[in-house]
């Protein structure tokens, strides 16, 4: 993707477009197109000492300048409290195919900045490939340190460090941890000053219009120069790491060069941005777990950790679609180990501390994406790994979820499965804003015994092919399931599905869980109820960014995800738009639509409507959330694994056609 001059032509329109790296180990970088920061978690470099708990702001940015003829260029942007230093002006493009780029053209001198981060290290690179005028002139490199949470602003002790002077840099360490050496130097270029000093208050945008902190100062170490001689071509390198030993950035470059291309080229017959971009997104998701020594998936950048049902509910997109299946099966192991009452973690703590437990779904949703690992893998030998290692965690969910567990979860005399009490939010759905419980969801949530009866039917396969007598069980109790389901959640007045319910009463807001009635593998409602909810959902919820989380109908509907913290919350799943469950939505319309030419077509022109919002905000990526009403700005984290998951495992299945082979494996491994 190739941006000109007409994207940034103010100061306000340039900042609308963001990237971003990350490294593998939840370390990330990023900014906007035109290399203003307009939050605070913007960065070249947020390391990761532990990942994924413990991440540190190392390098803000870059402040630079070109000088020719005395004459002062900035090349970046930065907005200060009481200027904008309008770098933007400068800038001929920017473009993003999985890697920053920067082009300015200044009175016949052309530099081509890049950025990047060492996969598994804690190290940004920045390149600059220069052609000089005939004039010559230089480029002052000047940088923007703190070391602070990356969700806080910098107080005084963030910006104070011990500084020492080394070959074309500095080191740093931070008095707040004196053991971390931080390393800025060029390769190509020199000292210019060793001067300290500290900025002026620098403004972020987008905590202003949140209510969060939005002014922060950044510690200067001294100044960088790149010397440019008349019509010099030349490539220069500017590194920072907080990493020992030799750093070859040059290594660095060619390396991430060739891995991105790889992840560009997993659907090599496509050039749309879906196949391009969005594998990129599901490898800065998959990231390392020090206190399991596993993988795991993270629900979300800037802020958000793994979460077990956002990991679960990611993970066929984000790992089986794009062949990362060793990585999958670790994941689904190291669940396993940490089950407890028949429910896997929802949150993974850091080192000596227990995990957290608290909902009702992530254990359903794992033994889904335990069958969806089979039909990926299509190899009969992998039952074995599911019998060794994953089979009595699943039969301990089965049998948790049958007698009660946790969190007021239970089966109830109906065979349905009930959950949640007082403050207890253990769906998705589960904010709480001052006390109050916004979505309270209490009693027999929909997409829960939906998932269900998903998990029975799939634990009797597995149980028929083990020879474990339990599968009679399990199909006899999904059958009746079935059939309380039919009976308690069908809603006649408005052709669709009731959201919750008991023994008081059914709720009828019309919200998107109820797509997972129609879209999981094993489903229970006759196909023209089927059809009746898709209609309802398409009606009510669609756009083409995801699914409303209520309808405008309803007197409780918020139109726009603004305002400060409380605010927020009261809207967050009270209209407000959600990306992931349009995958649900897409997969039961093809579904009810029979698997027909016609209706891949229409989810190929869905996705279509999505890539405009890949190539709108967080680039090559997916927001968690959109305003209810039009235009539907994107909201949140910048970039949800969910919804980048959710979205290329429909084009997967669905639009590249391997919803067919995925029934062919089914057949392979359970006939």
């Amino acid at each position: 993707m190739r941006f000109g001059k007409n994207n940034f032509t103010s100061y306000e329109k340039g900042i609308e477009k963001e990237w971003m790296l990350a490294n593998g180990r939840s370390a990330f970088s990023g900014s906007t197109m035109i290399g203003s920061n307009s939050r605070k978690y913007h960065a070249l470099l947020i390391a990761a000492l532990k990942s994924p708990d413990e991440r540190y702001m190392i390098l803000p940015k870059v402040e630079e300048k070109f000088i020719s003829n005395k004459i002062e260029y900035p090349l970046t942007t930065t907005k200060f409290n009481d200027e904008v230093i309008e770098g933007f002006k400068n800038l001929q493009s920017f473009s993003y195919d999985g890697i920053p780029e920067y082009k300015y053209f200044i009175n016949g001198t052309t530099i081509r900045k890049r950025v990047f981060l060492e996969k598994g290290k804690n190290t940004a690179v920045i390149e600059y490939l220069i052609k000089g005028n005939k004039n010559g002139g230089e480029i002052k490199l000047i940088p923007y340190m703190a070391f602070r949470n990356p969700g806080d602003v910098s107080e005084a002790e963030n910006l104070n460090f011990k500084k020492k002077n080394i070959i074309n840099g500095f080191k740093l360490n931070p008095t707040l941890k004196e053991e971390i050496n931080i390393k800025i130097f060029t390769v190509g270029g020199r000292v210019s000053s060793k001067n300290e000093s500290i900025t002026k208050e620098v403004y972020y945008d987008v905590d202003k219009s949140t209510g969060d902190d939005y002014l922060e100062r950044y510690y200067i170490p001294g100044k960088l120069t790149i010397d440019i001689n008349p019509y010099e071509e030349k490539k220069v390198y500017f590194v920072c790491t907080i990493e020992d030993g030799e750093i070859n950035p040059e290594e660095i470059v060619f390396k991430e060069e060739k891995r991105i291309k790889e992840l560009r080229n997993i659907f090599k017959d496509d050039n749309r941005t879906i196949a391009k971009l969005l594998p990129i997104a599901t490898d800065q998701f998959i990231v390392d777990r020090d206190s399991i020594n596993s993988k795991t998936v993270l629900a979300g950048y800037p802020w958000f950790l793994d979460w077990g049902r956002d990991t679960m509910i990611a993970l066929t997109g984000v790992s089986m679609s794009t062949d990362r299946l060793d990585d999958t099966k670790d994941i689904l192991r190291s669940f396993s180990l940490y089950e407890k009452n028949g429910l896997i973690p929802n949150m993974f703590p850091d080192f000596g501390q227990d995990p957290f437990y608290n909902t009702v779904d992530a254990s359903l949703w794992y033994i889904h994406a335990i069958y969806m690992y089979l039909l990926y893998k299509d190899d009969i030998e992998e039952l074995n790994f599911v019998k060794k290692e994953l089979y009595k965690t699943i039969k301990n969910i089965i049998k948790a979820y049958k007698e009660g567990t946790d969190f007021s979860i239970k089966m109830d005399k109906d065979y349905l499965i009930s959950a949640g009490n007082g403050l207890d939010q253990v769906t998705w759905m589960d904010v709480r804003a001052n006390g109050i419980v916004v979505t309270p969801r209490h009693g027999k949530p929909v997409e829960i015994n939906a998932l269900w009866y998903n998990a029975l039917k799939i634990s009797a396969l597995l149980a028929k092919k083990f020879g474990d007598k339990d599968y009679e069980e399990y199909e006899e109790l999904a059958e009746k399931v079935k059939i309380s389901f039919n009976e308690k959640f069908w809603n006649e007045k408005d052709q669709c599905l009731y959201d919750v319910v008991n023994d008081e009463e059914s709720d009828n807001a019309i919200r998107p869980n109820q797509a997972y009635a129609i879209s999981l593998p094993f489903t229970m409602l006759p196909r023209e109820k089927e059809e009746k909810v898709i209609e309802k959902i398409y009606d009510e919820l669609y756009t083409p960014f995801g699914l409303r989380s209520l309808d405008r109908g309803n007197e409780d509907y918020k139109k726009v995800y603004v305002g400060e913290l409380t605010d927020r919350d009261m809207a967050y799943h009270q209209g407000t738009v959600w990306s992931f469950p349009l995958g649900a939505f897409l997969s039961g319309y093809f579904k009810v639509n029979e698997y027909s030419e016609e209706a891949r077509e229409f989810i190929d022109d869905a996705l279509k409507e999505m890539e405009s919002h890949i190539e709108d905000g967080c680039l090559g990526g997916i927001a968690e959330i959109f305003d209810g009403d039009a235009p539907h700005h994107g909201r949140g984290c910048y970039n949800q694994a969910w919804g980048v998951g959710e979205i290329l495992r429909v084009y997967y299945e669905c639009v590249r056609g391997n919803i067919k082979n995925l029934e062919k494996a089914h057949n392979h491994i359970f006939d």
